[in-house]
C-alpha cells in the first residue's frame, strides 16, 4: 500500500481528503528539523494562489498519522524523511491549489450555506447526530486552529469537488464490454505445489564464513545506554467525576472504538480519566526535570538498556540517538507516568566478530540457499511438467473465493492475482514461502450477472474519471507554475 501511494501520489488529492477531514481525530505531528524560507507564513505559491505552513502543517500531519497506521505504529522522524513525506505533503497541496486555480477561473463558488451545511454533516462534530458547537470548538482549540482557516479549507475541498464533478462521463458499451470479459475469464488449470521441504541444503562452513566477510556490516551489535530516569507518575494525581467529563466533552474526538466510531462518555471515562491524569502531571514532571536538571533530585533508578528496548518508547529512543553523554531529555510519557532520563554512557553498535553473527550468518545462508534450490527444482518440474501427479482445478476466475487445494485463502487470492496478470499459458508463480508450477489447460468467457455488469460499469467511468483528471493535472502544470519559497519541498 505504501508503495502506491508514493508511486501514485498525483492522483491523492481525490481519493484521500487530507486537508481538513481526514485529519480530524489525528494528532498533529511535526516534520523536524527543516530549513524555512516561508514569505508571510507561507511556502510557496500556484498560480496566484499561495499555500500557507499551516495547511502544510496539517496535510503532513494527517498523511504522517495515514502511515503510521498501515506500518502498525512504527513510523518515526527518520523513516518518514527517508519516504519523502513532506514533499509528498506539498505535492498534494500543489494538485489542490491547481485545481483551484481552475475552478477561480472557471468560476465556480461555493457558497456559505454549502460550507455551513457540510460542517454540519460531520459526524465527528455531533452529538445525538445534531451538530454541535462545543465540540467543535474543542477540537479547533485542540488543534490551534481558528474556525475562519478551517472553514475556508473545507470551503476549498467542497471546490475542488465541484471541478472534479464536471469529469464525470460515463462508459461506452464496448467499454463495459471489454472489462466484463476481462473480470469472466476462466481457467482450468493444473499445479504442483512445491515447498523447501523439498530441497535439501547442507551448510558449508567456508562458504558461510565468505558470506560474512561480503556482508559483515550488516551484521551489528545493538547500541547500548545507561541511563538515569526519575519517575513522575500520575495514577495518584486527583480528578474529579466533573473535570473529567469537561476532558471528554472538549476532546471526544479522540475517543473512538477500533471502527471510527465515537465513544460515549461512559466507555471511554477509564482511557479519559487516565489522559487527564497525564495533563495534570505534567507540571508536577518538569519540576522534577529541572530539580534533577540542577542536581537536587536524584534519579528513580538507573538502567542499562540496548537501543530499541520496550521499556521506553519509540518517540524517546528517537530522541536519546541524537543526543550525547551526559544530555538531559525533557519528560516523554511512558504508559501512565512521566520519564526524565539523563544519559550517563552509550556505547555505539560494531561490526560483529563472526563467532557473534555465526548463528545469524549460518540461517541467512541456508535460507538463501534453499530459495535457490527450490527455484531450480521449479525450472525442473516446469520442463517436464505431468498433469499425473498434479492437482487439477474446475475454471476458475480471479474474483471468486477460491480455496485452492493445498493453499490457504489469502495464497489463493495471491496466486489467482498472479496467474491473471500473467500472459503465459505456463510458469512459475511464488506465493508465500510456497513455489506454484502451474499449467493452464483450458480457458473460457462465462457470461456475466447483473452484479457483475453493475461492478464493471462502476469500473469503467471510474477509469475513465482517473484518466481524464491525471490529464487534467498535466494540462494544470503548464498553465499555474509554482514557486516554492523553501527548501526540502521537491524532489
Amino acid at each position: 500500500m505504501i508503495s502506491w501511494m508514493q508511486k501514485h501520489n498525483r492522483y491523492l488529492v481525490w481519493t484521500i481528503w487530507i486537508a481538513t477531514i481526514a485529519f480530524i481525530g489525528a494528532g498533529f505531528v511535526g516534520w523536524g528539523s527543516y530549513s524555512f524560507g516561508a514569505k508571510a507564513g507561507n511556502v510557496a505559491k500556484v498560480g496566484t494562489i499561495e499555500i500557507p505552513q499551516t495547511k502544510l502543517n496539517l496535510v503532513y500531519s494527517s498523511l504522517y498519522s495515514q502511515y503510521n497506521e498501515m506500518m502498525q505504529g512504527t513510523l518515526d522522524e527518520a523513516k518518514a524523511k527517508e519516504m519523502g513525506l513532506i514533499q509528498q505533503a506539498f505535492a498534494q497541496l500543489a494538485t489542490q491549489a491547481k485545481l483551484l486555480n481552475f475552478a477561480k477561473d472557471i468560476g465556480l463558488i461555493v457558497s456559505d450555506e454549502e460550507v455551513a451545511q457540510k460542517l454540519q454533516e460531520i459526524r465527528i462534530f455531533q452529538k445525538d447526530g445534531v451538530f454541535n458547537k462545543e465540540i467543535y470548538n474543542g477540537y479547533l482549540r485542540t488543534q490551534r486552529l481558528k474556525a475562519k482557516f478551517f472553514e475556508e479549507t473545507l470551503r476549498e475541498e467542497l471546490v475542488i469537488q465541484k471541478a472534479l464533478s464536471l469529469l464525470s462521463v460515463e462508459g461506452l458499451p464496448l467499454e463495459e464490454e471489454a472489462i466484463l470479459a476481462a473480470m469472466n475469464v476462466s481457467d482450468k488449470i493444473a499445479y504442483k505445489i512445491l515447498t523447501s521441504n523439498q530441497v535439501d541444503s547442507v551448510a558449508d562452513e567456508t562458504k558461510i564464513k565468505a558470506q560474512w566477510e561480503m556482508q559483515k556490516e550488516n551484521f551489528l551489535t545493538d547500541p547500548s545506554y545507561t541511563l538515569s530516569i526519575v519517575w513522575t507518575p500520575s495514577k495518584d494525581t486527583p480528578v474529579t467525576d466533573d473535570e473529567v467529563k469537561a476532558h471528554f466533552e472538549a476532546n471526544r474526538f479522540n475517543y473512538t472504538d477500533a471502527s471510527g466510531k465515537q465513544l460515549s462518555f461512559d466507555e471511554a471515562k477509564t482511557l479519559a480519566t487516565q489522559d487527564l491524569k497525564i495533563k495534570k502531571t505534567k507540571k508536577s514532571a518538569q519540576k522534577a526535570y529541572i530539580a534533577f536538571k540542577k542536581g537536587e533530585q536524584d534519579a528513580s533508578e538507573k538502567m542499562t538498556l540496548a537501543f530499541g528496548d520496550s521499556n521506553l518508547t519509540e518517540e524517546v529512543w528517537s530522541e536519546l540517538k541524537t543526543k550525547s553523554t551526559g544530555d538531559i531529555i525533557k519528560p516523554k510519557i511512558i504508559a501512565d507516568r512521566y520519564a526524565t532520563i539523563k544519559i550517563e554512557n552509550s556505547v555505539p553498535s560494531r561490526v560483529k566478530t563472526y563467532e557473534e553473527a555465526k548463528k545469524e550468518v549460518t540461517a541467512a545462508y541456508v535460507d538463501q540457499a534453499k530459495k535457490e534450490a527450490l527455484l531450480n527444482l521449479a525450472d525442473t518440474t516446469l520442463q517436464n511438467f505431468d498433469i499425473n501427479g498434479s492437482i487439477v482445478t474446475d475454471f476458475v476466475k480471479f474474483e471468486e473465493n477460491v480455496n485452492l487445494e493445498g493453499l490457504n485463502s489469502e495464497e489463493s487470492l495471491q496466486f489467482l492475482q498472479k496467474l491473471f496478470t500473467s500472459s503465459k499459458e505456463k510458469g512459475i508463480i511464488s506465493v508465500s514461502d510456497k513455489v506454484v508450477v502451474y499449467n493452464i489447460l483450458e480457458q473460457k468467457l462465462i457470461v456475466a450477472d447483473v452484479n457483475q455488469t453493475e461492478s464493471a460499469i462502476q469500473t469503467v467511468n471510474k477509469l475513465k474519471q482517473n484518466t481524464f483528471e491525471s490529464n487534467l493535472i498535466k494540462i494544470l502544470d503548464k498553465q499555474y507554475p509554482t514557486e516554492v519559497y523553501m527548501g526540502g519541498l521537491s524532489n
